[in-house]
């Protein structure tokens, strides 16, 4: 930012102010000792108060001496921004860091002259040490706090009330506060200030003619809590990887504290959706993943995430919401690292449309998508390149990355058109960065506050006449602590003598300032140090590996939506700018990702099989593929193939392929019909596809055994059977005969009679002309149903009748 105006609103006559300068200097110079003060410390560099207050107190702890002896915390101030007629009340602690004891002190107050520039608050809060003729007169008599002695390492309470009038405050501006101990000790016997903490004291009385316009962003955005599992219900019961954002909704956390803190004031809530839609899962059954990472336990604070919800609704009605896009993708990361893996950048675009409709269907309002957010509001070209590649056509930057180059003597309106039709919203960095920090101490806080509402009463004393447009965009998940210290200074603000609401659409729309800079800083400006807390390429390479084996999944579901909703959310929250400095465990969160999806992928395979065994010319081989996912599987074919057709073919070729389709929770056998060519081993490969032709799942081998007859061994089987034939209806032939025989000779002899004589005493065999001659056939006898046999042997294939 450019230096700011050196006369903020009407300043005192020359000779007025010359005599006040004086003034000061005579009553702020103390005893010779006074002059003897160690100079001030080293400068610090960070610009926010945290740091200014770490070094500060370092500074004390490290060389306990001169000024520096006493630590003096500022931990109340009130009111923060008098009136007239108020008494301004101040409280805190001094802490003896020095060897020796302290005695004859007195804590007192000084007032400076009005400051004349935002440089000279910077300077006067990183100033550390007493500087003779720099902190102004004190403000003695009994507004004062004395102590008796202080021992080393000892703490006391202080608290000093004064009615303003006796500050004699002057015209309106930024007065520089100290609260300085004064006191000696045995080897330095007179009064000396020992210790001092400064602060800021805005003096407005009257309500400005002109105020600024203040936009306030209040973001509600958590890190990553919901994972990609879901249970296999109808219900799709949502896994958590712990329960800590049940911690940040319940009474007291972080998410209570932004959202109740926030209701009291008028402005512009920025909300990632993916907080939205896991706090809206919560509501419902939900399961906690346990250490293990296989198990998990049932969720039980549906209550407590119900009641946020509708507190939310009732906060942000009839107020502007803006969606940042689903799980606040790092722009930055996409912009450097990204948009160099395929595929990557069209996430951006997905994520805000499904941003949207989340915010709208949850809160029921309907959002503004048209702000995208880099991280730390530092942009280059290709970051604003991304960040309207979605839609947006406002960027929010911030006054350290967008500088001023044309020496305005006061703080632009935040608006600046940069080309391309796009613009950029430029938050104020000194009043955005006002609340970052350890802020969990009374001190930090009450500086904090302080600092904020001097810089904003300065910018509206720089050009009194120009009302412009200001925003604070502050850290994007503020703690408890800082969310406190937040509010502390907008409630100081709502007394509207200065400064006065306004929201986040207006300011984009404001009348830019035709010499504020509109030129974006290149890409080698970008701060090393945000840099280094980016998304590297490898994580990008990850993600879109895992959104290519999605939709390759995703075309065999016959209920797709329960796995490409919950993975494509997971996706989006892989690349999230919360994952900012913790590439490890962002890391850690995309592999899982990753592989959850390959074991549901796996759900879906080949039942593996042993070698098979063919002892014929032609076979069927049986496949069986395995779906154990929840719903069913369609639009996949089984494809098996033979590595040596000549030998043994599939079907008519080389391959042949059959349509699959299974319901969840059931298996499919499919049977392939094989034709042998040859003896021996025939390597046979069996893989499924889906229907557009892309391998899914592993191929299954197996080694198909071919045992093939030949035509000879065929004809001499055949040959065997027939004459095992023949020869059994031979016998069955012989044996008929034989009973035919017995019959036509009657009943057996008589053991009496003479074997040569007949039944009528005839001998057997001979007829009454004499041996030789047949016996003529009887009347009575049938007629044969053979042919006489033959006592040769049969020819091949010799039919038999019986």
């Amino acid at each position: 930012m450019a230096e700011a105006a050196d006369f903020p609103g009407t300043s005192p006559s020359p000779a007025r102010r010359w005599l006040r300068r004086t003034a000061a200097l005579l009553v702020g110079t103390p005893l010779l000792a006074g002059l003897l003060q160690a100079p001030a410390g080293p400068v610090a560099q960070a610009a926010t108060p945290s740091a200014k207050i770490g070094t500060a107190v370092a500074g004390a702890k490290a060389d306990a001496t001169g000024s520096r002896t006493v630590d003096v915390s500022l931990d109340s101030l009130t009111p923060n921004a008098p009136d007239e007629d108020d008494t301004l009340t101040v409280s805190g602690t001094v802490t003896n860091n020095g060897k020796q004891t302290v005695t004859g002190a007195q804590v007192g107050l000084r007032v400076g002259t009005p400051l004349t520039s935002r440089s000279a608050i910077d300077s006067a809060a990183k100033r550390t040490g007493f500087q003779p003729g720099a902190e102004g007169r004190e403000i003695g008599g009994k507004y004062v706090e004395k102590f008796a002695r202080l021992a080393p390492g000892v703490r006391q309470d202080f608290s000093i009330s004064v009615p303003v009038k006796a500050l004699s405050l002057g015209v309106d501006g930024v007065y520089q506060l100290g609260v300085a101990l004064t006191g000696q000790t045995s080897t330095q016997p007179y009064p000396q200030v020992l210790g001092i903490k400064r602060t800021f004291l805005p003096w407005q009385p009257d309500a400005a003619g002109t105020k600024t316009k203040t936009t306030v962003m209040w973001p509600l955005i958590t890190s990553t809590h919901l994972t990609a599992k879901t249970g296999s219900d109808d219900q799709q019961t949502p896994v958590f990887k712990n329960d800590d954002l049940a911690d940040e909704l319940a009474p007291g956390g972080r998410l209570e504290q932004l959202l109740s803190l926030g209701s009291r004031h008028d402005v512009t809530w920025v909300i990632d959706p993916s907080l939205l839609a896991s706090v809206d899962a919560m509501t419902k059954s939900y399961r906690i993943e346990n250490p293990d990472g296989k198990t998990s336990r049932p969720g039980k604070h549906q209550s407590v995430a119900s009641q946020w919800l509708n507190d939310l609704q009732a906060a942000v009605k009839g107020k502007k919401v803006v969606a940042l896009p689903f799980a606040d993708p790092d722009l930055a990361s996409l912009a450097h690292t990204g948009k160099a893996v395929g595929g990557s950048l069209g996430h951006l675009k997905e994520a805000t449309e499904v941003g949207a409709s989340t915010v709208k269907t949850i809160l029921q309002v309907k959002p503004i998508t048209d702000f995208a957010w880099p991280a730390d509001g530092a942009i280059d070209p290709s970051i604003v390149d991304v960040a309207t590649s979605a839609g947006a056509h406002t960027v929010i930057a911030r006054s350290d990355s967008l500088r001023e180059t044309g020496g305005l003597s006061y703080s632009p309106t935040a608006a600046r058109p940069i080309g391309g039709g796009t613009t950029a919203v430029v938050a104020d960095a000194r009043l955005s960065t006002s609340f970052q920090g350890d802020m969990t101490e009374a001190g930090n806080s009450t500086l904090a506050v302080q600092e904020f509402l001097a810089q904003s009463l300065m910018i509206n004393l720089q050009d009194p006449d120009n009302q412009r447009s200001v925003v604070v965009a502050p850290q994007r998940m503020p703690t408890v602590s800082q969310a406190q210290t937040m509010e502390k200074a907008l409630n100081a603000l709502s007394d509207g003598k200065w400064s006065q609401p306004e929201s986040l659409t207006a300011a984009a729309k404001a009348k830019p300032d035709p010499q504020a800079t509109t030129q974006v800083p290149s890409t080698g400006a970008y701060p090393a140090a945000l840099r280094k807390q980016e998304l590297p390429r490898n994580s990008f390479e990850t993600i879109q590996n895992t959104q290519n084996r999605l939709e390759s999944f995703k075309v065999i579901l016959t209920e797709k939506d329960r796995v490409v909703t919950p993975f494509g959310r997971a996706i989006d929250r892989g690349m999230s700018t919360s994952w900012r400095g913790h590439a490890a465990e962002a890391s850690a969160y995309q592999d899982s990702v990753w592989e959850y999806l390959e074991d549901l992928t796996k759900q879906v395979a080949l039942i593996r099989r042993s070698d098979a065994k063919l002892s014929g010319r032609s076979a069927t081989i049986p496949i069986s593929v395995q779906n154990n996912l929840v719903q069913g599987v369609d639009h996949l074919v089984l494809r098996l193939y033979s590595q040596n057709p000549t030998r043994l073919k599939i079907g008519d070729g080389q391959f042949e392929e059959k349509p699959i389709k299974i319901a969840g929770g059931h298996s499919q056998s499919v049977k392939f019909t094989t034709t042998a060519n040859a003896n021996g081993p025939v390597p046979v490969y069996a893989r499924l596809y889906t229907e557009d032709g892309e391998p899914y799942g592993d191929v299954m081998r197996f080694d198909v055994n071919v045992t093939e007859v030949t035509l000879t061994v065929m004809l001499v089987i055949a040959g065997g059977l027939l004459l095992l034939v023949l020869a059994g209806f031979r016998m069955y032939t012989q044996r008929k005969r034989a009973a035919r025989k017995q019959a036509l000779e009657g009943p057996a002899q008589n053991p009496d009679q003479d074997p040569d004589e007949g039944p009528d005493g005839g001998s057997d065999g001979e007829s009454d002309s004499g041996p030789g001659t047949d016996d003529p056939e009887q009347p009575s006898d049938p007629t044969p149903d053979t042919a006489p046999e033959s006592t040769d042997p049969s020819d091949t294939g010799e039919r038999v009748d019986r």
